[in-house]
């Protein structure tokens, strides 16, 4: 069945045609998306029957108003104690308001909206509008083409490059063609009000950005980017790893700690899995977004998934990007364009199924939703780890970056790591502390935040087998998730009394993770939550003298372990400075004096 409010233009109207002879219609309401689900008979007014899922799927199926889209049916979650029940069946519905108004009053189900979820991108381009903002006169402004010409230093004319003129009047937006040119169509009353001019490539350079600009009526206005690799020269010869990285003491993690025997779930907009840094990394997906078409998760239109892919996994195989665990089996369910709540609760179902340890959800949105909340619970229980953005809009942490379930990452950045002429030097917020740290300007906070990561100007793959500079939560995310793999499969804790697949199992991970963090001072806690993670701490590989950390015993205990002379396992037994002179007492490199 099928309404056709769902379209926003609605039928030609009954009274006829306009005066030019074309077809009329009338301004109408569409349809709404609903989650509906049939509640329990322990929760329902005594008398009351409960539905069961298919009595309630026939009812709606059959009702002349309503588009039955889908039913999840979630599955049942073996835990250490036995096996939970399955959450109810979900049933994602499109009906006329007035219809969801009468569900909402049926004491038998809980029903809500299923609200559409944003990637979290710090980029001017996820904010372009072409209208007007309230507060602005409302008779239609002339419209003034402003043309450029985006070219890339040593490699002439970029197509695809994305222009946004901002203005408060809106942001106006444009992507350049073959020949490198684009013309932007300004609806402003005021040309001498435009604020800043914004133009990033697709790929392999540089954004740029340049406030109150003066532009050229008359003559394409000129914008040369520069190449990724004035910056990574080794993008060209070798493989980088980005400053977020070495930011989270990554690089004193010893080389053979690579993630082995974790799985990760990327729930975003799918993933280029042919990007040569991550080819050998995709083992599998689910598509929610294009439905029947074979392995379309391959397919990222948006570039969003496959940037967060790059973070947590990059291929070590000397080009490219190196990702935190490079030999994790990664997973990609592919609910954007166009994510909503059901497709994530779909997605999570399939991490259940398949195993997952760690997801990433780089995604947020300003409104709750219990049945999502009951997903990621479920989820938990099932020993799946949900690490969440906290958001871009600098407001409050949104969700589900809200809920307790889940580890909650803000962003923060470092001075020296981008241009000057960027956007990146825009997300500068407060005075940088003495690392040059600082918290991003675009980044949610809260007391929800539980950690922040870096999240300004990180460098990852993006389609088909390029590389970008990117801004977010999104970006400081992965950073956590791959560090959550880490963890996961390097630690003691998760060989031995946290091996089972459950609740506790996640619960442990989040606050080994928060207790490794180095505190951060930047006049808001609740923008930093425990502090930036430090990954040898986390894996208990930093070894302390008088509270004072010490990489080169670090580094020492790594040359044991790779020497057969130290377990992974050994400092669970000893403090690090005992074992490793127990261990060189009995090589007969220490005396016993």
């Amino acid at each position: 069945m099928s309404d056709n409010n769902e379209n926003p233009a609605g039928d030609p109207a009954a009274d006829g045609s306009t005066a030019d002879g074309t077809a009329a219609q009338e301004l109408r309401r569409r349809t709404v998306q609903c989650m509906v689900v049939p509640l329990p008979s322990d929760v329902l007014p005594a008398g009351v029957e409960p539905y069961d899922a298919d009595s309630l799927f026939t009812q709606l199926d059959n009702d002349p108003e309503t588009d039955t889209r889908k039913r999840i049916a979630l599955a049942a979650v073996p835990t250490t104690a036995g096996q939970l029940p399955p959450a109810p069946e979900v049933t994602v519905v499109k009906m006329p308001s007035h219809r969801a108004a009468a569900l909402v009053r049926d004491p038998r189900v809980h029903i809500e909206r299923d609200h559409h979820l944003r990637v979290t991108s710090a980029s001017p381009e996820a904010v372009a509008t072409s209208g007007i903002n309230p507060g602005v006169q409302l008779k239609a402004a002339p419209v003034t083409p402003v043309s450029f010409l985006v070219t890339g230093k040593g490699a002439g004319p970029l197509a695809d490059a994305t222009i946004v003129v901002m203005s408060p009047e809106g942001n106006f937006q444009s992507s350049t063609g073959p020949d490198g040119r684009a013309t932007v169509n300004l609806a402003i009353h005021d040309l001498g009000s435009i604020s800043a001019v914004y133009v990033k490539a697709a790929y392999d350079f540089w954004e740029t950005y340049q406030d109150l600009p003066a532009l050229s009526l008359t003559a394409d206005n000129a914008v040369e980017l520069r190449p990724l690799a004035d910056s990574f020269p080794a993008l060209l010869t070798g493989q980088v790893r980005g400053w977020g990285l070495a930011a989270m003491g990554l690089d004193q993690v010893p080389p053979n700690y690579r993630g082995q025997g974790i799985k990760v779930a990327v729930i975003d907009s799918g993933c280029a899995a042919q990007h040569p840094d991550l080819a050998a990394r995709i083992v599998g997906g689910l598509d929610l977004v294009d439905g029947d078409e074979p392995d379309q998760w391959s397919v990222d239109v948006i570039g969003h998934g496959t940037h967060c892919s790059g973070v947590i996994a990059s291929s070590d195989n000397a080009r490219g990007i190196l990702g935190i665990v490079p030999e994790a089996e990664v997973h990609v369910c592919k609910v954007f364009p166009g994510g909503r709540y059901s497709g994530i609760i779909e997605a999570l179902n399939y991490c259940v199924q398949q195993g997952v340890d760690v997801v990433n959800l780089s995604m947020g949105s300003d409104e709750p939703s219990a049945l999502l909340s009951q997903a990621i619970d479920q989820a938990r229980q099932a020993g799946v780890a949900c690490v969440v953005a906290a958001g871009n809009s600098g407001g409050r942490v949104q969700f589900p970056g809200r809920l307790p379930t889940v580890l909650t990452v803000a962003a923060m950045g470092k001075i020296g790591q981008f241009p000057e002429h960027t956007f990146h030097a825009q997300q500068v917020k407060g005075q940088p502390d003495r690392n040059g740290y600082f918290s991003a300007a675009f980044t949610c906070y809260g007391p929800e935040v539980d950690v922040c990561a870096p999240g300004v100007a990180i460098l990852s793959t993006v389609p088909e087998c390029g590389h970008l500079c990117e801004d977010g939560t999104s970006m400081a995310t992965p950073h956590v998730t791959g560090l959550a793999a880490l963890v996961l499969a390097h630690h003691p804790d998760f060989r031995d009394g946290y091996r089972a697949r459950d609740a506790q199992r996640v619960d442990r991970l989040f606050d080994i993770i928060r207790s490794s963090c180095d505190q951060l001072d930047f006049g808001d806690a609740f923008r930093t939550g425990a502090g930036l993670p430090n990954a040898a701490r986390a894996l208990s590989l930093t070894a302390t003298v008088a509270g004072a950390t010490t990489p080169e015993l670090a580094q020492l205990r790594e040359a044991m372990q790779n020497a057969g002379l130290l377990t992974a396992t050994s400092n669970e037994v000893l403090g690090p400075l005992d074992d490793i002179r127990r261990l060189l007492r009995a090589a007969g490199l220490l005396s016993a004096g």
